[in-house]
């Protein structure tokens, strides 16, 4: 391959090159855009009304809760509630699911391409890598190089020659994280909508809604799960999806990523306490979208779905996925020797 050859720097020196709801689904979006305003406006004139706002205690945290996406994010769960007529409860746990599948879905599917072509590149890469070594071992004996400048302009070619794989490619590894800068965003601004709801900075008539629009033994949206059963569940999902992702060994993994997945590990620990202290409605929310992820994770491992997703087959593909993570999550866990 051209791009492997190696380029001499040039005589100037190289160049340097991420229940039921009271009313019609008209008056509840009424409710949902302009019942809100004038609490949210004396929250904001509180705060400071601004992210840089210091004139109350609220600050960042109240300026978000009452930000135009959050409040997007109300007018929406308002809609979706009356017009579908579901229960508080269903209507969350539907709206995580249409949110997850409408939206993170196609994204995931975008990821999981991106991160097969990825995979398909690391022989090619790893060839280029070693004729390339070999060519700056040559050049470098030939020009009196010592070894910290020959491991300079092999570093360097090598960054150059990679690059040109991802372009010709289209494979760019940040383009993979397009789905956390999405996500994110989105499951924050739900969550604090589902918070105002709550708490009333959108209406009394909305929350007293809440108080009673939940099920089984959490039957008060507006109140924390004292049973812990919601948090609990939270955290076992978000641990089983980080040990799912953590069980793909398509290509070797670095400190780094086994920092993050530990990070991650901690991070659905933490996320139980946290979930015991939140109105209920927020933590039906997090697990109705933790379960949705994780469907969604598996989907994406069956060879059909991927097919049909356009997902470069890889060497590390199995055609019996589900059985392979079950076989690997019991030897992982297993207690016998």
């Amino acid at each position: 391959m051209a791009a492997a050859a190696f380029r001499a720097p040039p005589l100037g020196g190289p160049r340097m090159r991420t229940p039921g709801c009271a009313g019609s689904p008209l008056a509840m979006w009424r409710l949902a855009r302009a019942g809100a305003r004038a609490p949210r406006a004396a929250a904001a004139a509180a705060a400071g009304a601004g992210p840089g706002g210091r004139g109350g205690d609220g600050g960042w945290y109240e300026w978000a809760a009452s930000s135009e996406p959050v409040h997007w994010a109300e007018g929406g769960l308002a809609a979706l509630q009356a017009a579908t007529g579901l229960p508080w409860w269903a209507a969350i746990a539907g709206g995580a699911a249409l949110l997850r599948t409408a939206v993170t879905l196609p994204l995931a599917a975008h990821q999981g391409r991106l991160l097969a072509k990825l995979e398909n590149l690391q022989p090619e890469i790893k060839g280029l890598a070693e004729r390339l070594r070999y060519e700056v071992s040559v050049r470098g004996k030939q020009l009196g190089w010592s070894e910290k400048v020959a491991r300079f302009h092999f570093k360097k070619n090598l960054r150059r020659i990679v690059t040109e794989l991802y372009i010709r490619d289209n494979c760019h590894p940040f383009k993979a994280t397009l789905l956390v800068w999405v996500q994110i965003p989105m499951w924050v601004c739900v969550s604090l909508a589902l918070r105002n709801c709550s708490v009333g900075a959108v209406g009394s008539q909305v929350q007293e809604q809440f108080s009673s629009g939940g099920a089984l033994w959490f039957t008060d949206l507006t109140a924390p799960d004292s049973t812990w059963i919601l948090p609990v569940s939270l955290g076992l999902v978000n641990l089983l999806i980080v040990e799912i992702f953590s069980l793909q060994k398509k290509m070797q993994v670095s400190r780094f990523q086994k920092l993050v997945t530990n990070l991650f590990r901690v991070v659905s620990v933490a996320m139980i306490p946290v979930a015991a202290t939140v109105p209920s409605s927020l933590a039906l929310y997090w697990l109705s979208s933790s379960l949705v992820g994780l469907s969604h994770n598996l989907l994406l491992r069956s060879p059909a779905f991927r097919r049909l997703c356009c997902i470069p087959r890889t060497k590390s593909d199995s055609d019996t996925p589900y059985r392979d993570i079950g076989a690997a999550l019991a030897a992982k866990y297993s207690f016998k020797k």
